[in-house]
This record gives C-alpha cells, sequence and structure tokens, in this order.
C-alpha cells in the first residue's frame, strides 16, 4: 500500500488545475495573461484600485467570469464601469473570452487575506519647517538628555508646531 503525503483528501481543485489551464489554455486563454498584463489591458487609473483574482469557466464551457478585487470604496466605481472593462479584456484576447465580471471586496482565500492593498502610494517630500519653528522645537527638546529621545521629541515638536501655526 502506498503511502500518500496528505492527510484526508485533497481539495478538488488542486487535483484538476493543471487539466483546467491547459484546457483553458487551448482555447487560446492564459489566465497569466490577465495577471501579468492588468494595468496594460485596463488602464493604470483601474489597476490601481483593482486586481483580478479569479476566473471561473462556465460548466458549458462557453465563456468565463472574471473575478476581480477591489475595496468597499471602489466597488460602485467598477460596478458602473464592468461592461466596458469586460470589453477591454476581451480584446487583449481577441475574442469574448469573459462573459461575466463578478467585483468582490473580499479575498477567494477568507476575509483576513481580503485586505485589498493596489498601486503603492506615494509619500509625498516631508515639509520644510521654518527656521522659527525648528528652534522652537530645538529649545522644547533641549533638556532631554539622551540623545535618541531629544531628537524623537524635536521632530514631534516641529511637527505639532507646523501644524499649528497654519
Amino acid at each position: 500500500m502506498r503511502k500518500s503525503s496528505y492527510k484526508g483528501f485533497q481539495r478538488t481543485s488542486t487535483l484538476l488545475r493543471d487539466r483546467i489551464r491547459k484546457a483553458g489554455e487551448s482555447r487560446g486563454f492564459a489566465v497569466t495573461r490577465v495577471l501579468t498584463h492588468w494595468a496594460e489591458i485596463v488602464g493604470q487609473d483601474i489597476a490601481a484600485i483593482c486586481k483580478p483574482v479569479d476566473i471561473k469557466y462556465g460548466r458549458q464551457g462557453f465563456g468565463a467570469t472574471l473575478t476581480l478585487l477591489t475595496t468597499g470604496a471602489n466597488a460602485p466605481m467598477l460596478e458602473m464601469q464592468k461592461e466596458q472593462l469586460r470589453q477591454r479584456v476581451n480584446a487583449a484576447y481577441g475574442y469574448n473570452a469573459i462573459t461575466r465580471m463578478r467585483i468582490t471586496q473580499t479575498a477567494p482565500s477568507g476575509f483576513s487575506e481580503g485586505r485589498a492593498q493596489f498601486g503603492a502610494q506615494t509619500k509625498s517630500a516631508p515639509k520644510e519647517t521654518s527656521p522659527e519653528v525648528a528652534r522652537e522645537a530645538t529649545q522644547i527638546a533641549a533638556p532631554v538628555h539622551d540623545e535618541g529621545l531629544r531628537d524623537a521629541l524635536e521632530k514631534l515638536a516641529s511637527n505639532v508646531l507646523s501644524k499649528s501655526k497654519h
């Protein structure tokens, strides 16, 4: 008797993953293309607020459903653009590969992974503090003897004073 390295049963999707992928690719539909070229297909503005997470084929094999992950605030906007997005994805394939689109706000694997973060948000450069604010912050932190704590207090005082002066 052959001992399996798995305890219990494997998920059916795990057992059939390669066969499903090959069947899709034989129809000219490579799922990875949607993932790797997402920003080019839908545009940078849409790619910054959503990402494709799943493609499922229908029972009859005609067309697929593309599931997009987004945040709650962006879901209504994507819902209104669903048909245009579907057309863009299908234009990339040259035929009607996607027949339906579904928008979700949670990851397919569960709620804890559903904290969607899209496109890196660039931080703006810190604003220059005025010389008088810097001087006042230095005076406030001067009595502290520990150098690291004094530097941290200077930065904090500088931030607080800068915001209160505006």
